[in-house]
């Protein structure tokens, strides 16, 4: 038997470097689950979570074959990626920026907090030297993003030091307030979001970002 048939994860028998990749990522959910552990580690039920549609089965059979290939790791309770893992977040980016100009994407699905702002990274248009730093409080998922003056979104997890605004929500209602035409103090009027802070810096800030 050749060393191909006895590793089942194997779908793909060729030399090309993208099919070694979908070797190691291309099961279902597999790529979401990492997704879902980019900016932070999380327990088993966090990460389920943030995956609605995965059966507690499938979840655990994919973090064990992403520990097992080296993307993922376990202990203390918590799910984290190691350095192969968190190098997937590129690939996230581009996947991001790929799906907004297909068409058929419906904004009314569950959106996890997690695919919320790394999708924000991915679609950020030229700030023109602004610089803000953000709070986004999606309820026990809380992100620190900070604009510098090139045009750069970084991401921590986490509340961080006092930001220039907060917003508060799920993360559709939040990705209808970064993504949508709707001004911020109107959502927040209508209890869609909540706003704190400079209301003038938010609607700055989210205007930089454009599905298409």
């Amino acid at each position: 038997m050749t060393a191909t048939r006895q590793n089942p994860r194997i779908r793909y028998d060729e030399g090309c470097l993208a099919a070694h990749a979908l070797n190691v990522m291309g099961d279902r959910w597999a790529l979401l689950v990492v997704r879902e552990l980019m900016l932070a580690p999380k327990r088993f039920q966090a990460i389920r979570h943030g995956l609605p549609g995965i059966t507690a089965a499938v979840l655990t059979q994919r973090l064990a074959q992403l520990i097992e290939a080296g993307v993922a790791v376990h202990g203390d309770g918590l799910y984290g990626l190691t350095a192969s893992g968190r190098g997937l977040m590129p690939v996230l980016q581009a996947m991001c920026r790929w799906g907004a100009g297909h068409p058929g994407h419906d904004p009314r699905r569950f959106i996890s907090p997690t695919a919320l702002v790394i999708s924000m990274t991915a679609m950020i248009g030229p700030a023109g030297g602004l610089r803000a730093t953000a709070a986004m409080w999606m309820g026990p998922e809380r992100f620190v993003l900070r604009l510098s003056g090139d045009g750069v979104l970084q991401v921590e997890a986490g509340e961080g030091p006092p930001a220039d605004f907060l917003l508060s929500g799920s993360g559709n209602s939040l990705a209808a307030a970064v993504y949508g035409r709707t001004p911020l103090t109107r959502m927040a009027q209508e209890g869609r979001i909540a706003l704190s802070g400079d209301a003038a810096a938010a609607q700055g800030f989210v205007d930089l970002f454009r599905l298409r």
